[in-house]
């Protein structure tokens, strides 16, 4: 076949010559793959951070209940914990979503003055909280949105609290956090002797053992000396906890949505474009293309739309994910680094939806009779 006569031209002359359409068609694909990609990279973020929370704390295992924000774990748990052969330290711990101001909800962390986790907090200005005393820290982000330093106070539903530091933290979610002696947030919440959580830290592994199958022999010690309660090791804490699922769920519905309407809008130029040819499908079919060249040739114009309709979303995705990133609102729980995968995902999302819009144009347009094409005004 002559080449002005050969498959991509005839693809590409398609997609060309209504160039407004096809213009309106990436538009709407790459605006779906930018939601994707804005959405999903948010609730990835999230996770990431919760993640950041528990490696820079050193907590290898989280010891809970059933549900992420429980509070009827028995404090005297602890005692029991600390006996156990493999663990090093385990310590009380009460996470809880707080209002500071009308604006502000910040996470709120009740720990004991000696927690392990409190190591790895690198302190700006000030000191440790003290157990016992009305005392709080908090992480340098919402001491810089809530403007306060060592020595101001601070009301927390009723309860004034003197600042005694601000510190940096590695994850930029427990930088936007307060943290208060374990027995006043006890108090304030009225929680006395229940606690949510105990972060643990593990002993070194013996010599010869896996880290895995040494986790997993720690994390089977403990449920067996406290059979009510869980042992989840923090990797698996940070991404199947309320507030990240809830946060997938919600990235996930939401692109769903957007990337519906998108192949509704491929769906609908690649319908168009089979109506618009059925006189030249008939002439291709009476030269001898059969229908499943047909089929391909619809079938590649639609994937082509998702691909350059990906490439597109993906920039607008980024843009997005980089506009949140420097938000207040938002700073603390997205991240401006980009996943490969992530990326990658969005391509093969794009090319998929595509596929799926040209499924029934690319149908009916190899089904056309040749005879009936040729007579199509």
């Amino acid at each position: 076949m002559a080449p002005q006569l050969s498959f991509a031209w005839f693809a590409w002359r398609n997609l060309w010559r209504r160039r407004l359409r096809t213009l309106l068609t990436l538009c709407g694909i790459g605006m779906a793959i930018g939601a994707f990609v804005a959405l999903v990279g948010f609730s990835r973020s999230f996770e990431h951070e919760w993640l950041e929370v528990y490696q820079s704390g050193g907590t290898d295992i989280a010891v809970i209940q059933k549900t992420f924000f429980n509070t009827s774990v028995d404090e005297s748990a602890a005692a029991k914990l600390r006996s156990l052969p493999d663990i090093a330290r385990a310590t009380p711990m009460i996470l809880n979503m707080m209002e500071i101001t009308p604006e502000i909800t910040a996470l709120t962390y009740g720990w004991k003055a000696d927690s392990f986790e409190l190591d790895s907090l690198a302190f700006k200005s000030g000191r440790r909280f003290r157990d016992g005393q009305p005392e709080v820290i908090l992480g340098d982000l919402l001491a810089a949105n809530l403007n306060k330093t060592a020595g101001d106070t601070l009301d927390i539903q009723g309860s004034k609290l003197t600042v005694t530091g601000v510190y940096h933290s590695g994850s930029a979610l427990e930088g936007s956090a307060l943290i208060l002696p374990l027995d006043q947030l006890q108090q304030i919440a009225s929680l006395q002797g229940k606690v949510s959580a105990f972060h643990v830290r593990l002993r070194p592994a013996p010599a010869g053992e896996s880290p895995q199958h040494y986790l997993e022999s720690a994390q089977a010690q403990i449920e067996s000396a406290l059979p009510e309660l869980r042992a989840v090791p923090a990797a698996e804490r940070a991404s199947n906890n309320q507030l990240v699922v809830m946060a997938h769920a919600a990235a996930w519905g939401t692109s769903g949505i957007a990337l519906l309407i998108g192949i509704l809008g491929i769906a609908n130029t690649m319908a168009m474009s089979v109506f618009e040819r059925t006189r030249e499908i008939g002439i291709l079919r009476a030269l001898g293309w059969k229908r499943w060249k047909v089929l391909l040739l619809i079938q590649t114009e639609a994937a082509v739309l998702g691909f350059a309709g990906g490439v597109f979303g993906i920039f607008f995705g980024c843009a997005a994910l980089q506009i949140l990133s420097k938000l207040p609102q938002t700073a603390s729980i997205v991240s401006a680094v980009f996943s490969p995968v992530l990326l990658l995902e969005a391509l093969g999302v794009a090319v998929l939806a595509g596929l799926l819009a040209g499924v029934f144009p690319a149908w009916r347009g190899a089904h056309l009779s040749p005879v009936e094409a040729l007579r199509h005004d």
